[in-house]
């Protein structure tokens, strides 16, 4: 039961994310920052499925 509610928390992480990234492209144009934050922030879901 524990697993399922890390595995909606960390989906639900990984869409604030990516609306995150996009925001900072779209709207402030920083592309570094926002490419480097889609792949840390994304990678907590994939290493908790790994696990």
């Amino acid at each position: 039961m524990g697993e399922s509610i890390l595995k909606e928390k960390s989906y639900a992480f990984a869409i604030r994310i990516v609306k995150l990234s996009q925001f900072l492209q779209s709207d402030k144009k920083e592309f570094v920052l926002s490419k480097q934050i889609l792949r840390s922030g994304t990678a907590v879901g994939a290493l908790i499925r790994e696990a």
